[in-house]
């Protein structure tokens, strides 16, 4: 077609309607084709998410209690007041922050210096790979009662070890100090979940073009300036998954932390706290403030991940 016919071309093009059918547009059938497949999904995350949230926010602003006969009654932000000044609450609050700072940094290290290792030829590299996920692929109440017994003060096996190695004269109560409880649960969650960074960070490498590598070695670029230069910028999403992640996941650790103290002051996190207000005290109604609180506090979390992933994409 000619280039003086273009124009013309495109203003008819323009000037003739989009088909209707039934009174829609196809792109607008194709819109309301698509909301419907997703109704019974949407119906789904309501029924099972929305509702218990919304009633969970509710109880938070009442007085109720598990099995009282007295009626609950409408207390307005008293249980937020309290919770503010409970110092049980803040010791949680710091115990899960702490436990997510160190261990989502272990992890992260240690999964990405797993995944590259994985990642290079070598023989027998997928039986490697396979092996590295068995600590993951264990139910985690399982491998936290194996590390228990493992740190028992009396017949496990760590203090035996040490005991062999002339590294300690008497047996260590490994949860039972202060010191030494939180690094033993920081320990159990990066030996089960390692495995998982590496496997995403592993994913990230896989599709990083090799034809890079081989440019960047005939440049004579070294090692370490190729890891730099391409591996991390490259790696990027797949770090930003992980993290994030294993960060929701850290937040909201509870059935480790539970198997090992059960609702000890010094090592409860957000979630057994919450928990044990609610099981143990029957306080439904405190219990679910200190729910709300966490639910804020994951959602800031997620909020500023997706905006700094926004303003990275625009930029």
């Amino acid at each position: 077609m000619d280039t003086t016919e273009r124009p013309i071309a495109t203003a008819t093009a323009r000037a003739i309607p989009r088909r209707r059918i039934g009174g829609m547009t196809l792109a607008e059938r194709q819109a309301w084709t698509g909301w419907l497949f997703l109704l019974p999904a949407l119906l789904v995350v309501i029924g099972v998410a929305m509702v218990p949230l919304a009633q969970t926010v509710y109880y938070s602003f009442t007085d109720k209690r598990l099995g009282a006969l007295q009626a609950t009654n409408w207390i307005g932000f008293e249980n937020y007041r309290f919770l503010l000044r409970d110092n049980l609450w803040w010791s949680a609050v710091r115990v899960t922050v702490l436990f997510t700072v160190v261990t989502v940094i272990a992890e992260f290290a240690l999964g990405l210096l797993i995944a590259l290792v994985v990642n290079s030829r070598f023989r027998g590299r997928g039986l490697m790979r396979a092996a590295m996920l068995v600590p993951w692929a264990i139910p985690t109440v399982l491998s936290a009662q194996m590390w228990k017994w493992m740190y028992n003060d009396i017949f496990g096996v760590f203090n035996d070890m040490l005991r062999r190695l002339g590294l300690i004269e008497q047996n260590i109560a490994w949860l039972a100090k202060p010191s030494t409880a939180l690094p033993a649960v920081m320990a159990i969650d990066i030996w089960k979940t390692t495995p998982f960074v590496a496997l995403l960070l592993l994913a990230g490498l896989q599709v990083i073009p090799e034809e890079l590598y081989e440019a960047a070695t005939v440049d004579g670029a070294s090692r370490i300036r190729q890891f730099l230069v391409i591996t991390l910028p490259l790696l990027r999403p797949a770090i930003a998954v992980a993290l994030i992640f294993r960060s929701l996941d850290a937040l909201r650790a509870f059935d480790v932390f539970y198997v090992l103290f059960g609702a000890r002051p010094d090592t409860q996190t957000m979630a057994v706290y919450a928990q044990n207000n609610i099981v143990a005290f029957s306080d439904v109604g405190y219990g679910s403030a200190i729910s709300v609180l966490i639910f804020l506090i994951i959602a800031i979390f997620v909020v500023a991940y997706v905006t700094s992933l926004r303003v990275e994409a625009e930029s």
